[in-house]
């Protein structure tokens, strides 16, 4: 039986991407960048404060670290509600003493629910990001856009001043970069297609990509692949010094990575993340900075 003369049509085929937002731009065929700050590498370290409901939706689908056991599941909402207790501040000492700041980004709801921990990362310098409303607002194709709206409007209420903004689950519709940069969002911390900031365009206006690398994060590493603290910690130095090695001929590089509070902020996890963040902070010509700073550093 002989195909159907169109089976073979592909009406979004075309050279380049399988998105609208960049184009195809290999590392080894564009230009060096080096910005005149004397950067070689930005290391950008994001904590994300987010509220997890006991009895998350299922659909699009549960996000990463939601509950898994019948409702109520206390002893996956406890964990996760002792980041937002207790972890989280084990790693605002930890940066504290090693004199670095971070991206915090916060879903609404701990903006509007935890009012003393959005203090504490603002008084600490630390830059503070959105993360939309929930873990349990998942933003998707599936959404109409007055859906998705509505939730990039209630994240933007509580979180005015935002500059950057990570996705819950780091999942977004096509529509998703657009109402970012129409909502003022000028930086998005859910792609990691680049080893340095990345421009998105958009109908509304560019949005800058700043690569977070979901290999690097805690939680992978550490809970899904079992990995132990200290090839956590070696594997994001290197990541570093990966960068760096590049300098030469590829220009300065920036990536990040995600401590989760309820991971990272465990206290028998704190000895290897003083490494980590030592480790990082001795690599010459890397610098450990919030999103908003790496970015600014490119422009």
């Amino acid at each position: 039986m002989a195909l159907p003369g169109d089976y073979l049509d592909y009406p979004a085929r075309r050279h380049g991407m399988d998105n609208p937002f960049y184009g195809w731009e290999p590392a080894a065929l564009r230009a060096r960048r080096e910005p005149a700050c004397g950067l070689k590498a930005a290391a950008t370290i994001i904590v994300p404060l987010e509220f997890f409901p006991l009895d998350p939706p299922m659909k699009p689908f549960r996000h990463p670290g939601a509950m898994v056991t019948p409702y109520p599941d206390l002893r996956h909402y406890t964990s996760r509600d002792y980041g937002n207790r207790v972890g989280v501040y084990r790693l605002l000492r930890a940066f504290a003493e090693a004199g670095i700041t971070a991206t915090f980004a916060a879903n609404a709801r701990v903006a509007s629910r935890y009012p003393a921990l959005i203090e504490a990362v603002l008084s600490a310098g630390h830059e503070l990001a959105a993360h939309g409303v929930s873990t349990a607002h998942i933003h998707h194709e599936g959404l109409a856009e007055d859906e998705e709206q509505a939730l990039i409007d209630e994240t933007r209420l509580a979180l005015p001043d935002a500059v950057t903004w990570m996705s819950p689950a780091r999942n977004e519709s096509f529509r998703t970069p657009g109402l970012l940069a129409q909502a003022g969002f000028s930086i998005c911390l859910d792609w990691e297609a680049d080893m340095r900031p990345l421009t998105l365009q958009t109908p509304h206006g560019p949005v800058t990509a700043l690569a977070n690398y979901n290999e690097l994060s805690d939680f992978r590493l550490l809970v899904e692949r079992a990995q132990s603290e200290d090839q956590w910690a070696q594997q994001i130095v290197e990541a570093g010094r990966s960068h760096l090695s590049l300098f030469g001929r590829e220009g300065a590089g920036a990536f990040a990575f995600v401590l989760t509070p309820y991971v990272a902020g465990l206290p028998f996890r704190i000895s290897a993340l003083h490494d980590l963040l030592a480790g990082l902070k001795a690599l010459p010509g890397l610098q450990i900075l919030p999103a908003r700073d790496a970015v600014a550093a490119f422009a």
